[in-house]
């Protein structure tokens, strides 16, 4: 096994009160693909901060490899003394780093790099940040929330990225398919301190509740033991006053450790209050549009939505999503088309800007809207503080203002409050950002089991497939035109869906051109030649063939060592892991390439 480039161990921290980490640790080798887990304020981003070197431990042992590189996500970008996104990218840089690796992830990740980066928004400051800490591909990579903000299609093309990058990841997110896809081991922190799983993200909930299983298990017999020690003091036959006094040592050490107990903290407890049934048509838009200047964001798109459905709203960043949803909720009027809300509707919007959140109101106020201590939920009378139990919150922070709160706990109170209120029509704008995995699973229920309506705008794949009934996206989902079309399912199966469609398409197009090239050819009145495109590929597959296959043989030639397995399983089942993938695209590019000169050739006579 190949020595740590990074390694915490028994770390502590505290802020005062309970610590926040006690006894924590992280092990990174290199090519470690790993996500970090836990509760919303279990200490993940502090403990990734130690690892940067940007937060100093109170206590325990931090160790760097002197020749390791390191680079983190910051959550703040600090832009001053920087004109344009692409100098501040490039700053990133080490000597004999590539300047083209930060043109390439700008234009991945939606911008150009002339931009100011006093005007960016938080997203657009996010993707900048990712490119100055992935182009110099360190050592190790610490990234903490990187899908925040984040459209699909470019999730999609960061998961490819870090799969195939060389530096040893460390990653925080909310995602769960984004984690399953890219990780390959799991450190679990929880109370504290930190529990490793050599796998990754997929096998971790089952671990989990083995964990928790076994330490339940394990307070009961020691339950049990201290009633088994408290009946002999009370009833035992009095022995040797030496053998007494031991025996009654070892029993208040076992109440002291069973009163000193830490369980996992509890999980969110909540149901949507019930509002009076909506009418069974909830929505009726007929061919309505919308266009911003020359730009096409809706063009005529018609929907009928009843009582009961679950929708999803997927698509790029700047598609329309957004827009779509204001006209279908009545918050925007359509140029043209008609839109009709149902009967009887009670909506609550939770919008991921977080814009009605007072940073000095507090969580109580914030909550009864300063109707005193009480709040109606379900047509019952609730104390504030019993309210906020429910939602992870210690009654101590009912005075807390909410500045003082993290963005998961941001999102928790923000779901308490739109929970209490009545409603039929839930409109939810990106609402997993920052909830941890726990409250997740809840809120997932919660839609899934919801008698009303629900309309959602979300990247999170596996929650759109875990929820929603159907699925809206752009007809053209890399370049948006204003069409768009609802597929029945979730995320999943709007792709099955499409890829279904396109190559339906395909085959007409190229039954539709196969006898004009033909025709063409037999003429002699027009030349027909390979597009700029083909011959590009043309050109370059050969090349891009020849680095996979030395990527393959220099895999095989590590692997083949006998020992390897026994010696290091989980670098043996990397490696086939990797020598597939490369195999799989292999194949992908001589079956391109192949057809490519088959059409050339028939071309060229």
């Amino acid at each position: 096994m190949a020595p740590p480039i990074l390694k915490l161990d028994d770390i502590f921290l505290s802020f005062g009160g309970a610590p926040l980490l006690a006894g924590a640790g992280l092990q990174i080798e290199p090519g470690d693909k790993i996500c970090l887990v836990g509760r919303n304020g279990s200490g993940k981003s502090t403990l990734l901060k130690i690892a940067a070197g940007l937060v100093e431990a109170q206590s325990g042992e931090v160790f760097r490899h002197p020749s390791s590189t390191v680079r983190y996500l910051e959550q703040a970008p600090d832009f001053a003394d920087f004109t344009t996104v692409q100098a501040y990218a490039e700053a990133g840089l080490g000597p004999g780093d590539d300047p083209y690796r930060v043109t390439y992830l700008l234009s991945h990740l939606g911008l150009t790099g002339d931009e100011d980066p006093r005007m960016l928004s938080g997203g657009e400051s996010r993707r900048a940040a990712l490119a100055r800490v992935m182009a110099p591909e360190p050592d190790i990579l610490l990234l903490d929330e990187p899908t925040n903000h984040l459209d699909l299609p470019t999730i999609e093309w960061l998961e490819g990225e870090l799969q195939k990058t060389c530096s040893a990841l460390v990653l925080i997110s909310h995602d769960r398919r984004f984690l399953e896809k890219v990780s390959t081991a799991t450190v679990w922190l929880d109370r504290g301190t930190s529990r490793r799983l050599d796998r990754g993200f997929a096998h971790f909930e089952a671990w989990r509740d083995q964990v928790l299983e076994a330490e339940e298990l394990e307070q009961h017999k020691l339950g049990k033991s201290i009633e088994r020690e408290e009946h002999w003091l009370r009833y035992g036959v009095t022995a040797r006053r030496k053998r007494n006094m031991r025996r009654l040592g070892e029993l208040q050490t076992m109440r002291s450790n069973y009163r000193g107990h830490k369980g996992p903290q509890g999980t969110v407890q909540a149901t949507v209050s019930d509002a009076q049934e909506s009418g069974k048509l909830v929505i009726e838009a007929d061919k309505i549009t919308k266009s911003f200047g020359k730009r096409a964001i809706v063009t005529p798109f018609s929907i009928r939505v009843h009582r009961g459905d679950c929708i999803g709203l997927v698509g790029p960043n700047g598609a329309g999503k957004t827009t779509l949803l204001k006209m279908l909720t009545g918050q925007l009027s359509p140029d043209s088309g008609t839109v009709k809300l149902g009967t009887n509707l009670e909506i609550a919007t939770l919008d991921q800007k977080r814009e009605d959140l007072d940073p000095e109101d507090t969580l109580a106020n914030y909550l009864t809207d300063g109707r005193g201590e009480n709040l109606l939920v379900n047509g019952e009378q609730r104390h504030v503080t019993g309210y906020m139990k429910e939602f992870l919150f210690q009654p101590e922070q009912a005075r807390t203002p909410i500045r003082n709160l993290s963005g998961g706990e941001r999102a928790r109170l923000m779901l308490a409050r739109i929970l209490s209120r009545p409603t039929n029509l839930l409109i939810l704008d990106e609402p997993t950002n920052d909830l941890d995995i726990e409250t997740l699973d809840l809120l997932q229920e919660i839609v899934a089991g919801f008698p009303g309506t629900v309309i959602l705008v979300s990247h999170d794949r596996d929650f759109l497939d875990r929820t929603v009934t159907s699925t809206i996206a752009p007809a053209v989902p890399d370049a948006p035109d204003g069409r768009w079309i609802e597929y029945a399912g979730g995320y999943s199966d709007m792709l099955v869906q499409r890829k279904g469609a396109l190559e339906e398409r395909r085959k007409a197009e190229k039954a539709a051109e196969k006898p004009k090239a033909q025709e063409a050819t037999a003429s002699g009145s027009s030349k027909v030649k390979l597009s700029f495109k083909q011959k590009f590929a043309l050109e370059n597959l050969p090349k891009e063939m020849a680095k996979a296959e030395a990527e393959i043989a220099k895999r095989e030639q590590v692997m083949a060592d006998p020992n390897l397995f026994t010696r290091d399983p989980a670098a043996f089942n990397r490696l086939a892991s990797e020598m597939e993938k490369l195999r799989a695209g292999l194949t992908k590019m001589e079956e391109e390439w192949l057809e490519l000169e088959m059409l050339r050739e028939e071309l060229e006579g």
